[in-house]
């Protein structure tokens, strides 16, 4: 358990140096998160874009590269594609969206052909650093399904969970989210909820432990459980948030971020290597805690 970034950066110094490649690399935000990296992290780095650019950025932040790194291409989707062929060639481990549509680089991911896709589904998880909470919180899935049913949101906790256990979780806790803590028909986020908890129990979702359907407030907070007479293994210590389709997600991060002064880091998994992949309008530092998050 990760109490911060601080201490996830802490587990991360000394180990091997991994590759990122970062597609469409013409972006100060992105070089910037890149500059800082290679000071405070152990990482190697492969920039595919316009190098007339790319090197005009460096020098304006003073990020002082190694021309070998560059890699020139004339568009969008030529950046999308080499970066995606340097990962399958085993020149990086880790891919990282610069300034490039995402579809753009989902659709490389997918190719059947050359793209890196795993063959499961691709889900989308934040993590956050929040002032009023003990611990890192993982959400998942605001960025990627829209709406996903029972089928998908197992293969969305699994791909976290499987996330996590490399991160050092050795059995995280879960929540599965929804407004309310009793399962009902009117609400169908509710009845995937109580699934999910059966299929933990039965060992079909494994390395974790399931409870929902809970509502947010008896997730995060011991007392509101016990005021509700409600019990519970993982109030107060959740590690992972399901939410139930992309806009609880969304608004929850957002809301966190916004109001809450929470920091956060996102990554696209389910592919054949973490994708670090957040807004064209994200900051430098929520950029860089994505590549820390990766490694």
């Amino acid at each position: 358990m990760f109490e911060n970034f601080k201490a996830l950066k802490r587990s991360t110094l000394g180990k091997v140096a991994k590759t990122i490649v970062v597609a469409s690399a013409a972006d100060l935000s992105s070089l910037e998160a890149i500059n800082e990296a290679v000071k405070e992290l152990n990482i190697k780095y492969k920039l595919v874009g316009d190098s007339k650019k790319i090197t005009e950025i460096a020098d304006q932040i003073g990020f002082n590269i190694d021309k070998n790194v560059i890699i020139h291409t004339n568009s969008e989707e030529e950046s999308a594609q080499v970066s995606i062929q340097l990962i399958r060639d085993g020149e990086a481990e880790v891919l990282m969206k610069g300034n490039l549509q995402t579809a753009t680089l989902l659709k490389a991911v997918l190719n059947k052909e050359n793209g890196i896709s795993s063959g499961g589904v691709l889900s989308h998880l934040a993590v956050l650093e929040s002032p009023a909470y003990s611990r890192l919180m993982f959400i998942t899935d605001g960025g990627m399904n829209i709406a996903p049913d029972l089928t998908q949101k197992k293969a969305i906790l699994e791909n976290s969970v499987s996330f996590m256990h490399s991160m050092g979780y050795d059995c995280p806790n879960v929540a599965v989210l929804a407004a309310a803590e009793s399962v009902s028909e009117k609400m169908p986020e509710t009845i995937d909820a109580a699934e999910l908890v059966k299929m933990n129990k039965n060992a079909e979702i494994a390395g974790c432990v399931v409870e929902g359907p809970l509502s947010f407030d008896l997730a995060i907070n011991k007392e509101s459980a016990a005021i509700k007479g409600f019990e519970s293994k993982v109030s107060g210590e959740v590690d992972l948030f399901l939410v139930p389709n992309i806009a609880t997600g969304n608004i929850m991060s957002k809301a966190l971020i916004y109001l809450g002064g929470a920091k956060m880091a996102g990554c696209i998994l389910g592919a054949k290597v973490p994708i670090v992949l957040v807004s064209r309008g994200a900051s430098a530092e929520e950029k860089l805690l994505s590549i820390l998050l990766t490694l």
